[in-house]
């Protein structure tokens, strides 16, 4: 498939800039793939659709500010750090995107905050990428409580906005627990606890993959020709426990959903040979797009997202790509809220 059939025209009021006051009041599209009706509906009404022994999965990644300002040596130049992920955590070494990248080399030296913290360049990447190491001699637990002070939450560049002290709480879900994404998972950020209370109350078994997040999930698609993208690798991890759990409900032909394209490809990474869901742990750089068989999941939540994105193509597979662009139509045109802090779609 081509990148041109996933371009289409969105109106910039419809970026949600804020989320809505209340997580689980955002609006829900559901997409009934079998007959290819619509509804409209609010998000905790998804309790609705689903039953005993139902089985939604979800991706217990935390964020971490990734976003530092620093000061270069000498210079004072200001800098600004994105930490992209960690390599080895004995020598604090990370991989990082700077900019402006012309005025960083190999050698300098980047001071944060009142030179708390203070990291070398040991190498160059990529144009902007950069690999960094952080000159701190205490442990893991001091180094990132000492990020979190300086750090900034990293809100996507499209918002067009600095993150907000609420941002801390709000570009997180409500379930968040291994650091280690640079943006969220962003359907989970919909879920409160009173609709999980409400979910455990019907039957349906709430189960967790991670999946740290990294930027490339914001990376353009700049190749036309879609077989020849390469996604960014992420680290994921299936546990024993989950996989048990969502094969008896396959094999009892009950809702397996995916809360979110992170999870959704976590899944579809760790496939057996007998087509059930097993235990994984390692990076994944699953690109997937129309079309595509998918192998455990049957039901899908997922936010609207920006044209040509790769997580837009693979919402496409999962509920065909002609029903989804007809859902993303009626979207603009009833004006739901789109990207990171927008609203979701129910596809099953």
């Amino acid at each position: 498939m081509k990148l041109s059939a996933f371009k289409f025209d969105i109106p910039s009021s419809i970026i949600a800039s804020h989320p809505v006051e209340n997580r689980d009041e955002s609006r829900l599209m559901v997409i009934h793939k079998d007959t290819g009706n619509f509804e409209h509906k609010t998000f905790k009404d998804l309790v609705n659709y689903f039953s005993e022994d139902d089985v939604m999965v979800i991706n217990d990644t935390k964020v971490f500010p990734a976003r530092l300002y620093g000061n270069k040596e000498k210079t004072g130049a200001e800098i600004e750090v994105f930490l992209l992920r960690e390599l080895n955590k004995e020598m604090h070494l990370w991989d990082v995107l700077v900019d402006p990248a012309r005025k960083i080399r190999v050698g300098n030296k980047l001071y944060f905050g009142n030179g708390e913290l203070v990291a070398e360049v040991i190498d160059n990447t990529t144009s902007r990428g950069r690999t960094i190491r952080f000159l701190f001699d205490g442990g893991q637990h001091d180094f990132y409580k000492l990020i979190d002070n300086l750090g900034e939450t990293p809100l996507p560049k499209m918002l067009n906005r600095v993150a907000e002290a609420s941002d801390k709480e709000r570009f997180q879900t409500i379930y968040a627990d291994k650091i280690g994404a640079v943006a969220a998972p962003t359907a989970g950020l919909h879920f409160t606890k009173q609709l999980l209370k409400r979910l455990e109350i019907v039957g349906v078994d709430i189960e967790t993959i991670t999946l740290h997040v990294g930027l490339g999930t914001f990376r353009p698609v700049d190749v036309e020709d879609l077989t020849k993208h390469k996604m960014d690798s992420e680290n994921f991890e299936v546990l024993d426990k989950t996989a048990q759990r969502v094969n008896k409900a396959l094999d009892s032909k009950q809702k397996v959903c995916a809360i979110g394209t992170t999870v959704m490809r976590s899944m579809e990474s760790s496939v057996s040979a007998g087509e059930r869901l097993k235990e994984s742990t390692g990076w994944t750089d699953k690109f997937i797009f129309p079309p595509y068989d998918f192998k455990i999941c049957n039901a899908l939540v997922t936010n609207f997202h920006l044209p040509e994105s790769t997580l837009l193509m693979m919402a496409s597979a999962f509920g065909g790509y002609d029903l989804i662009m007809e859902a993303y139509q009626l979207a603009i045109k009833e004006k739901y809220r789109f990207f990171t802090y927008g609203d979701a779609m129910l596809i099953i």
